[in-house]
């Protein structure tokens, strides 16, 4: 299965922000959707960071609640890591494992075309596993 297929299915609909914006509007905004992650494109909308929940428990520890008010730019993880839509699921899951990250921008032609999260690929890899199963049980009620 591909990047693709998990897009085609829940959607290319990201939660953005611009990197002026203060942490506590990424709050705002990853409880409102009930996300663990903000995409942070500049204004000609090229991807410029992430920003998570992960990222948000580690400032606080750090700074206490004053962090609230800083701007993204600053806090933010500015060296994303990426995936295509034609990337394997398997890859991405890898991929996520190496670099310890739960959410991945899906680029296209240098544009945001979607974000997968851990979540998303596991659940995917779910459904397949299942059809999987199914066809077996299938074949073997054929062979009875």
């Amino acid at each position: 299965m591909l990047i693709s297929d998990v897009i085609a299915h829940k959607g290319r609909q990201v939660a953005t922000l611009l990197p002026g914006e203060t942490v506590a509007r990424a709050v705002s905004l990853l409880a409102g959707w009930r996300i663990g992650a903000v995409v942070i494109e500049d204004q000609w909308q090229k991807l410029a960071g992430i920003f998570s929940e992960r990222d948000l428990v580690r400032l606080l520890a750090q700074e206490g609640p004053a962090v609230l008010e800083r701007p993204l730019q600053e806090v933010m993880t500015h060296n994303v890591i990426t995936c295509r839509s034609e990337d394997r699921i398997d890859d991405v899951l890898r991929l996520m494992t190496i670099n310890k990250v739960r959410h991945v921008p899906v680029m296209a032609e240098g544009r945001l075309a979607g974000i997968v999260s851990i979540g998303d690929l596991v659940n995917q890899r779910l459904i397949e596993k299942q059809q999987e199963a199914e066809v077996l049980r299938d074949i073997a009620r054929l062979r009875a």
